[in-house]
């Protein structure tokens, strides 16, 4: 996959670095000489291309009509508005992201301008935090591409309400699979007749909802709303 990347500060040059490291077909674009000299020396030449990404001459030179990605990321909200809008409309671009700098300014980040993904540092941190406080302590290892699900694991702690039950008595949601168990450092491949022990690790993929149920019938004794 081409990726295009505008503004190669912090965000814009370590996302490079990612992607490459992936195997990404990257091509960033950078018109400040100290940003230059600095991603010069912490990226390949050859990825790098010298001029203002909101020049369409200057995205032209760097490939947008060929690229399936365009991630603007400078530091001007303003500018990687007009970047994904111009992009889609001139060069049907499959793909937008775009970083918002202000968290102001996140209502202008949608459809209206062909922002498809709208990275909001504020709005992140505000919803893992309201996510680590709903789940107590399960942890999300993965979220699943194209969808609502996550790969979430918690342990089970004693006295919590599972213990002893078998999976099929859970009652949990059509959306939520409990797909492996970790028990004394074994890998377990669980069926709706294994107990569950204390100390089980259990791996599960779910939805929002499906999550909230195992945090619930996995939370500690302390825990429980009475």
């Amino acid at each position: 996959m081409f990726v295009m990347i505008a503004g190669a500060g912090r965000t814009g040059a370590q996302l490079a670095k990612m992607l490459i490291a992936q195997g990404y077909h990257v091509h960033l674009v950078e018109s400040r000489k100290d940003i230059l000299a600095r991603v010069h020396r912490e990226l390949p030449t050859e990825v790098i291309f010298e001029g203002d990404p909101a020049d369409p001459r200057v995205l032209e030179s760097a490939g947008i009509r060929e690229a399936q990605v365009l991630a603007a990321c400078t530091t001007e909200d303003e500018v990687n508005l007009a970047l994904c809008y111009f992009v889609r409309e001139k060069y049907q671009t499959r793909r937008t992201i775009a970083r918002v700098n202000n968290p102001r300014n996140a209502w202008l980040f949608d459809q209206k301008f062909h922002v498809d993904v709208a990275v909001n540092q504020a709005q992140i941190l505000a919803s893992l935090i309201e996510e680590e406080m709903s789940m107590g302590d399960m942890m999300t290892l993965m979220k699943i591409r194209r969808g609502n699900y996550s790969l979430v694991e918690e342990k089970i702690p004693q006295g919590a309400e599972a213990i002893g039950q078998a999976i099929k008595q859970l009652e949990l949601p059509d959306h939520c699979v409990i797909a492996a168990i970790i028990r004394h450092g074994e890998v377990m491949l669980p069926r709706g007749v294994t107990l569950l022990e204390a100390e089980d690790e259990v791996l599960a993929i779910t939805d929002p909802d499906g999550a909230a149920q195992l945090a619930r019938i996995f939370a500690p004794p302390s825990a429980r709303i009475v």
